[in-house]
Parts: structure tokens; C-alpha cells; sequence
């Protein structure tokens, strides 16, 4: 793997316009050399984080009326599950399979914003050094998804690992749908419950299971050929995303930058790899009002140099560091949101001038 990107700049997922051509022209206008798909979760609970990928997952259940997402376990659940891995092993063996995830693809009513980027660019013909997709990760989907008794599905082993592979197949449909649009696909698993790990709530998740299941889809992400990157919102034991094998390290460096200086040799192997890791430099929420460029310029050389003196080569910091909003804005005003984007292209553009990239 070649990928140095030297501060690009994009961002995550979710925005709070209902309009997702309006959400694309933002996009577009700030994020020039790795766009997003808009997530736009206001639309209804089919574009809600978790509820978002259940299209296509068996037994899985989008009660509008309770507003709630689950997994209805009851009873025999055989044939839906050999079905299920059948669909599977077609696709997605290493040695037999055809590679088409088809079967798991996310359709125009989950995700609106992902079809009308497409459509937008197979109507320009426009294309990008990169492009950015993304799923909900493997493990906060398991924990915040439920059965029908309201235990998270991570509790029940068959239907965790079904999520885990389903998950990964929608992965491959999004690098396989957008390929023709950029050189290289970035595909990001969000896990903001990683924040909660080792905490006593989560006492019996492990961090083998996290590890491996986190694994299996960056597994799949590389066998198209895309970039895999984890976000977490929230401080968490960043060695564990390095482990799974992922290629970018997401962090809210706004609120828990300070954090990644206590990984110095995970970083380091992220970095001999030729990983990265994604400054999340500029805040999800109304402080934006109140940060100029220069301002979270500044608070990348202060985070670059605690990392430096933690072990790091400070040349490898600067060339191997992306940046991006801490999370995603879906709760926020249009206007802050908006706001948002259009720092986050200041602050790259500041970092490239900076350093001559």
C-alpha cells in the first residue's frame, strides 16, 4: 500500500439535511479530493446509523411505529440463516467466490444520499483522487442492536457473526459501486461504542472478539482494493484499530487528541505500513463557531509534537495525517453543520500550504 495524503481532507458520514442534493452540493464544494456519501439520518429511521445497513439481513426488523431496529431471533431461524451464508460463500469466498455483493447492497430509500451521489456523478462524468464510504462498524452495530427481548445481538453468536458478514458485503457493494468514480476508495467503519470498551456496561466484550470482528471486514474492504478506516468519537485503546489491520485511525483530536500519544508504538506500526491516522481537528458541534483555521492549526502542532516526543518521527506525522470533523454533524443546525464542512477545507488547505504539500 502507497498513501501518503499529506492532510486530505474529508469527513464523516452524517449531515442534517433532509435535501440530499443540497447535502451533495456541500460536499462537493468542500471536499474536493475525497468526498463523502451524506448519511442523512433525519429522513426517517431507514437512514438511522444502525438501521441503515439491516437492509437484506435476515430476521432483521424496521418497526416504524416504535421506531426501532431488531433482530427477530424467535423460533426456527435455519433457513434463514443457510440462506443467508449461501449468499454469502457465492460472493465472498477467497478462492470460489464472484465477488458480486449485490445481494447486500443498500437501496435508494436507507440511503439517499449515497444514490444521489452516484447519480450526480455518472451524469458529470467527474471523478477524484479518492472517495470516501462508510459503515457502521461490525461491533457497535452488534451491541447497539437489539433482539426482540432488547439484548444486543453481540450477545447472540450466530446472528453476530451474520451482522459482521452482511456488513462486510455492504463494504464491497460500496467500493464496487464507486470505483468508477475515483483512484482509490476509502471505506471507514464507525464505532463510537469502542469508547465504552473496558467499561464495566461492556465488561464481557473482549478485545480478541473486537480485534477479529473488526478484522473480517477490513479483510473485505482490502479484497476490493479500498482503503479501510475506523472513527471513534471517543477516547478508546487505539492499538486495538492498528491490530484489526485497518489503514487510517480516525480520533476526535479535538476533544481526545492527547490520546493517541499513550500508542506511540501502535502508531509507529500504523505508520511502518504506510497507514494513517485522521485528525478529527475540527469540532462537531457549535464550538466551530468559535475556532478559526489557524486556531486547529495550531492544535495539530500542538498534538504533533506530544505525539513526537512519545516516539513517533515527526516527518511521518505530518505525511501520513488526514483531517477531518471530530464526528459526524446528522444532530446539528444546517448552518453549523455547513460551517463544519467549510472548515474542514480551510484546515487542510492551511496544513498543505504550511508544509508545501
Amino acid at each position: 500500500m502507497d498513501f501518503t495524503p499529506k492532510f486530505l481532507a474529508t469527513a464523516i458520514g452524517s449531515m442534517p439535511h433532509t435535501d440530499p442534493e443540497r447535502a451533495l452540493d456541500v460536499v462537493l464544494h468542500a471536499l474536493s479530493d475525497a468526498p463523502i456519501w451524506p448519511q442523512l439520518p433525519k429522513r426517517g429511521l431507514a437512514e438511522q446509523m444502525e438501521a441503515q445497513y439491516t437492509q437484506g439481513m435476515p430476521r432483521a426488523v424496521l418497526d416504524q411505529v416504535k421506531r426501532r431496529v431488531y433482530f427477530d431471533t424467535a423460533g426456527d431461524t435455519s433457513e434463514e440463516l443457510a440462506t443467508f451464508y449461501e449468499t454469502y460463500v457465492l460472493a465472498m469466498d477467497p478462492d470460489e467466490g464472484n465477488g458480486d455483493c449485490q445481494a447486500l447492497a443498500i437501496g435508494p430509500d436507507y440511503a439517499a444520499g449515497l444514490h444521489a451521489l452516484q447519480a450526480r456523478l455518472k451524469a458529470t462524468g467527474r471523478t477524484f483522487p479518492y472517495l470516501k464510504v462508510h459503515t457502521t462498524g461490525p461491533v457497535s452495530f452488534a451491541l447497539a442492536v437489539t433482539d426482540e427481548n432488547k439484548r444486543a445481538i453481540y450477545y447472540n453468536d450466530e446472528f453476530r457473526d451474520v451482522a459482521t458478514k452482511a456488513l462486510a458485503m455492504k463494504c464491497r457493494w460500496q467500493i464496487q459501486t464507486f470505483q468508477p468514480f475515483a483512484d482509490k476508495i476509502i471505506c471507514f467503519l464507525d464505532e463510537p461504542m469502542l469508547s465504552a470498551f473496558g467499561s464495566s456496561t461492556y465488561v464481557s466484550v473482549t478485545r480478541a472478539d473486537i480485534v477479529g470482528m473488526i478484522s473480517e471486514v477490513v479483510q473485505a474492504v482490502h479484497a476490493d482494493g479500498g482503503l479501510a478506516g475506523m472513527h471513534c468519537c471517543g477516547n478508546t485503546e487505539w492499538s486495538i484499530p492498528v491490530d484489526a489491520g485497518v489503514d487510517i485511525v480516525n480520533l476526535d483530536a479535538f476533544e481526545f487528541g492527547e490520546t493517541i500519544a499513550l500508542y506511540p508504538a501502535a502508531v509507529n506500526q500504523l505508520f511502518d505500513r504506510h497507514g494513517a491516522l485522521a485528525w478529527g481537528l475540527v469540532p462537531s458541534s457549535a464550538k466551530v463557531r468559535d475556532c478559526d483555521a489557524q486556531q486547529l492549526v495550531a492544535l495539530f502542532e500542538r498534538l504533533a509534537d506530544k505525539l513526537a516526543a512519545a516516539g513517533v518521527d515527526r516527518t511521518r506525522i505530518v505525511q501520513q495525517a488526514m483531517v477531518t470533523s471530530a464526528c459526524g454533524t446528522g444532530s446539528l443546525e444546517l448552518a453549523d453543520a455547513e460551517l463544519i464542512f467549510a472548515r474542514i477545507a480551510e484546515v487542510g488547505a492551511a496544513l498543505r500550504a504550511k508544509y508545501g504539500f
